[in-house]
């Protein structure tokens, strides 16, 4: 099928994806301060889910992508972020780590799908492993107003959650394989249903009694971030960027997520007041360095080879 050009409509679209998944940090962040990590992912599926589970068709993939792809994405995923982000990461540097599940991807597509890695992708693993270093230097040689407000845990959990991110990229081939033309926001919709209960027993047996019945006293904004974090995040914002891909093919549309840890960034800074570290932004240079190489670097190295 040949691409077609974007127009005026696609590039505002594209603007909008880039713009709520820079601020879903933030909301996170806001979210974080009336509900534990559990109980903030019960409620972002629950948002979610519904109303559209009740008018939007079961896809027609096997159950068990669906149920992989919700404890993988769901509980996977934002689990480690949620917690991560609530004991010692910061929105913004949370932005720029979570794009490191492009580098997943690629060792888990080499490995399960027999994928050869691209000279570019080499090149962007190579500039990733020097920003890694920078960021935990961070740790090692801290500034002398602390480390930017994160923790080593915060740290890795950050990049457990792109793991798993890179796991559900996965499951997603799987399950078009099997099935080329199911619907993805069906698929979205109904693998939102399968974190709830995981992430209701998690709260339930990890977090303090005390904290059972805190989400009966949230202050309207963590309401509000919920609502923003399952409606606009999750399901607006999959559904606008799945319709681009469709359109425009995926080599169009990837390199404008290079643009979601500048909002991230930006964000954090402006709208919390995060302290970004001397050692955190030569980290944050290198994995943008990284990300640019995988996602503009083929196109670049095969008009050179034309």
């Amino acid at each position: 099928m040949r691409e077609s050009q974007m127009n005026g409509r696609d590039f505002l679209a594209i603007a909008a994806i880039v713009f709520i998944w820079g601020t879903n940090f933030v909301a996170m962040k806001i979210g974080l301060r009336s509900f534990t990590p559990f109980q903030l992912g019960v409620l972002r599926y629950v948002f979610a889910a519904l109303p559209l589970l009740f008018v939007v068709p079961m896809p027609k993939v096997n159950w068990k992508w669906i149920l992989l792809y919700g404890l993988f994405q769901g509980v996977g995923q934002f689990g480690l972020l949620f917690v991560s982000l609530k004991v010692g990461m910061t929105a913004s540097l949370a932005s720029v780590l979570m794009q490191t599940q492009m580098f997943f991807t690629a060792l888990l597509s080499f490995l399960l799908l027999a994928q050869r890695p691209t000279l570019p992708l080499f090149l962007g693993m190579a500039l990733a492993a020097v920003g890694l270093c920078s960021f935990g230097m961070n740790y090692l040689i801290p500034e002398a107003n602390g480390t930017g407000a994160t923790t080593v845990i915060g740290f890795i959990l950050c990049l457990g959650a792109a793991s798993m991110w890179a796991a559900s990229n996965i499951i997603v081939r799987f399950a078009q394989q099997e099935s080329p033309d199911f619907n993805v926001l069906s698929f979205l919709v109904w693998c939102s249903v399968v974190p709830i209960l995981p992430f209701t027993v998690l709260s339930l047996l990890a977090d303090p009694p005390a904290t059972h019945l805190q989400w009966l006293r949230a202050s309207w904004e963590s309401w509000l971030s919920v609502a923003y974090l399952g409606w606009i995040a999750t399901v607006a914002a999959y559904s606008m960027w799945t319709g681009l891909i469709k359109r425009h093919g995926a080599n169009k549309v990837a390199p404008f997520s290079l643009g979601v840890p500048v909002i991230g960034l930006s964000s954090g800074v402006l709208l919390l007041g995060e302290h970004i570290s001397a050692w955190q932004w030569i980290g944050i240079v290198f994995t943008v360095l990284a990300l640019a190489s995988v996602t503009l670097g083929p196109k670049l190295f095969t008009s050179r080879q034309r």
